[in-house]
């Protein structure tokens, strides 16, 4: 059995033993061209590691908890799979041959830093780039960081965008193993990317693109690099564009890569020269001539030398011109012409064709879950984690990137339309604008354009069934409401139910019922008894099972309210629970988590839900705190979060109920510390009016209503004030499902989202959409 071979021996026919990227790049060390030394820790490597440890039967057994029309499969699949590997030691013969590959290529070439790169027996393909889905380190140095690096190359054949990405291309995950390439590290001070024929209209042009730097910066589109246009024939330049480039990623000193700022003088200088790009087209001929088909090639520079670092075929060259669309009268039209058709933004065409959606704008993977099916993503650039989400958009527009960048590599095998490089994209496209992408051209319009409205409104149709999905779960002819709606859960056993529901996700995940279903026993009485770990393992078991149907929307968790009515009834309760004559408004929510006494259950929690966002990579639980009276108590509550690794942050946020008036009368104050409001309609209109919402004499008279006025009043001072701090207001509730007048308010009043029991989602998303699109029509909008 071969472990180790070296890149100078292998060739593209070597597929199974050394992937697709060492395959390659071994064939052009014979032909003679510039590519940095290297070795391979080949497939059966890799198969060795896996069969001799318990691996073997951890991979099947995560790849058979997948379904492919629940996501969050996928993802726990994903992190399973990758934590064993990285928690896996090497077998001693194993590491014996990495470890003496290493050394002696080290002492050969006199390498100080290495790339330790991934190399999958299904990558660089005809027609499957695999494009930055598989992982690479660059700049390792030393034999222990070289063998930390192998073992998450090995993982990352099993990240959650990986399996996305092959079962959307048709590969058997069991079939696919992967090699990893070391190869010594350029230190570069440009790179960049190179098409020998123009990817997005098949002409014989090539496409060069390079930044100073490494080449991480390009390929993940953090910076727009100069663009290139040789002709093909003559190899003279058609087209040269400068851009303004103010970052640089390099080599840190103690290995590693380091960001920099580049000089402000030299932001708009020539990355390539004139000789160098010449030197390079020459290269890019010699590598389509020996392949005999178009390529796509990764380059990089030192001070003194070019080098070649990845080829592989161009997997999106168009067998026919791209469809113009077309007017009513059945001719074919360019997409300018009327003034309302000219575009607001211009970039590169990555990917060809033409679609229109509502734009959402993403600040990075951890918002994923805010496209919904057919809208157009809209991002400063994007990242192999987002390929769910491409998958699922309409059109991508990105502020930076070129051609070759990932976002323009992945949405041409996507089939996506796709603008690149725009600049300014996240700021002239606001949330929510109604727009038109011509990936072909390179535009964006405002709008839907008449003139594209056929070829868009195909797209849009084919992009709004996610693969593997059926039409049932997409509730076809739902209609979409500004306002967000969620569903309430109860009992995680019906979590996966609701997750097929046409919802942004749950607005209120009621923890205490998880008690009454999972734990049952009082919780302080568990803890006593020496089950504490059973206490936090049972809470995390069923707010992990919601969170797995719904991820990556977000769960909202509401921790536990019960009264001491409620605790006393539980099972070992009445050692712990007071008597009160109105529990009503006594010892809940916030008030007991600071207590002496409930704290250490509380603390269960807090760490139940820490290790379902962390252990089971469930990022998209969130939590919110329940009747609120004052801000001193939740500063404590902050820091004993903080203490269980729960810190507010871009992807963890920290919501309050509404329930008590002092948190609407102080509602600026309040949001100093949260991210936003849930209104709990019925304390909050018991508190407001003073009546017992237990009581049947009260309700009988009339006295308990959310429409009161004064509740009303109340719910309109917390939106005005939350909004003034940049914070979300939402209900949960039957009230906008029972009474129309009651949900005309709250829209006309700007509530951001509503969440509701099950069996009343779909026809209050219809009446929310039907106000809408009165309000529209009359020419009103929701109060800023």
């Amino acid at each position: 059995m071969t472990y180790i071979v070296d890149l100078g021996d292998v060739s593209a026919s070597d597929l199974a033993t050394v992937g697709g990227k060492a395959g390659k790049l071994g064939e052009l060390v014979r032909e003679g061209l510039p590519i940095p030394p290297g070795f391979v820790i080949t497939t059966a490597t890799y198969q060795a590691f896996v069969d001799a440890t318990s691996l073997k039967k951890e991979i099947p057994a995560a790849l058979a908890s997948i379904h492919v029309d629940q996501p969050s499969t996928v993802e726990a699949a994903a992190q399973r799979i990758r934590n064993a590997f990285e928690a896996t030691p090497f077998p001693a013969d194993l590491r014996k041959a990495i470890v003496e590959a290493y050394e002696a290529f080290v002492r050969k070439h006199a390498v100080k830093f290495a790339a330790v790169r991934s190399s999958a027996t299904a990558e660089d393909l005809e027609g499957a780039s695999f494009a930055g889905l598989q992982d690479t380190y660059l700049n390792v140095t030393g034999t222990d960081n070289v063998l930390t690096a192998v073992r998450k190359c090995w993982g990352s054949l099993f990240t959650g965008r990986v399996l996305v990405y092959r079962q959307r291309k048709g590969f058997d995950h069991s079939e696919v193993k992967l090699a990893v390439l070391v190869q010594k590290m350029v230190d570069a001070t440009v790179s960049g990317i190179l098409f020998t024929r123009d990817p997005n209209t098949g002409e014989n042009h090539m496409i060069v693109e390079a930044a100073f730097g490494l080449g991480e910066a390009v390929v993940g589109g953090e910076v727009t690099p100069d663009h290139y246009v040789v002709d093909g024939a003559t190899l003279k330049l058609v087209h040269k564009q400068i851009s303004e480039q103010k970052v640089q990623i390099l080599r840190a000193e103690g290995g590693g890569n380091r960001r920099e700022e580049i000089p402000s003088a030299q932001r708009k200088v020539q990355k390539l020269s004139d000789h160098r790009l010449h030197r390079l087209v020459s290269l890019a001929r010699l590598i389509e001539s020996h392949y005999r088909r178009p390529m796509d090639i990764e380059w990089c520079g030192d001070a003194d030398s070019l080098y070649i670092v990845q080829a592989r075929p161009v997997t999106t060259i168009p067998t026919s011109t791209a469809p113009k669309a077309t007017g009513e009268d059945g001719e074919a039209h360019g997409t300018e012409g009327k003034s309302e058709d000219r575009p607001i933004l211009r970039g590169f065409g990555a990917a060809p064709g033409i679609a229109m959606g509502i734009a959402r704008i993403l600040r990075g993977s951890a918002e994923m879950e805010k496209l919904k099916p057919g809208e157009v993503l809209v991002t400063t650039m994007t990242t192999p984690d987002m390929v769910p989400a491409m998958s699922q958009a309409s059109a991508i527009v990105t502020d930076e990137g070129g051609m070759t960048c990932h976002a323009a590599i992945v949405s041409r095998e996507l089939g996506v339309p796709c603008v690149v490089g725009t600049r300014e994209a996240t700021t002239v496209i606001s949330e929510g604008m109604e727009v038109t992408v011509d990936g072909k051209a390179g535009v964006v319009y405002k709008g839907f354009t008449h003139r594209a409205k056929s070829v868009a409104a195909a797209a849009a149709v084919a992009a709004a069934a996610p693969a593997g999905q059926s039409a049932s779960h997409h509730h076809e002819g739902v209609p979409v409401t500004a306002t967000k709606i969620y569903v309430n859960v109860g009992v995680p056993e019906k979590a996966e139910e609701y997750a097929r529901l046409p919802v942004s996700g749950v607005g209120l995940l009621r923890i205490e019922f998880i008690f009454t279903a999972h734990v049952r026993d009082h919780p302080l009485s568990l803890i006593k008894r020496g089950k504490r770990d059973e206490l936090v393992r049972r809470l995390a078991e069923g707010v992990g099972k919601v969170c797995q149907a719904f991820h990556p929307r977000p769960v909202i968790v509401r921790t536990s309210d019960f009264k001491t009515n409620e605790y006393r009834g539980m099972p070992g309760g009445e050692e712990f629970e007071p008597s009160e004559e109105n529990p009503m408004i006594g010892w809940r929510g916030c008030s007991r988590y600071i207590s002496p006494v409930y704290k250490p259950a509380f603390l269960c929690e807090l760490e139940a839900i820490h290790r379902v966002r962390t252990e089971m990579g469930m990022k998209n639980a969130m939590v919110m705190l329940p009747f609120v009276r004052n801000t001193w108590e939740l500063e404590e509550i902050a820091e004993m979060m903080k203490a269980q690794g729960l810190r507010r942050s871009r992807d963890f946020q920290l919501y309050l109920m509404a329930e008590v008036p002092s948190t609407v009368l102080l509602a600026r104050e309040f949001s100093q510390h949260c991210d936003g409001f849930s209104i709990g309609s019925n304390d909050l209109t018991q508190l407001v009016l003073g009546a017992d919402r237990d009581s049947e004499t009260l309700g009988r008279m009339g006295y308990f209503d959310e429409r009161d006025p004064a509740v009303l009043r109340a719910i309109s001072l917390l939106i005005e004030g939350a909004h003034a701090e940049g914070r979300t207001v939402g209900i949960c509730g039957q009230g906008p499902s029972v009474y129309p007048e009651f949900a005309e308010f709250l829209v006309r009043e700007g509530i951001d989202s509503i969440s509701l029991n099950a069996d009343t989602v779909l026809p209050t998303i219809r009446t929310i959409a039907s106000l809408e699109q009165r309000m529209k029509l009359s020419g009103l909008r929701h109060r800023p």
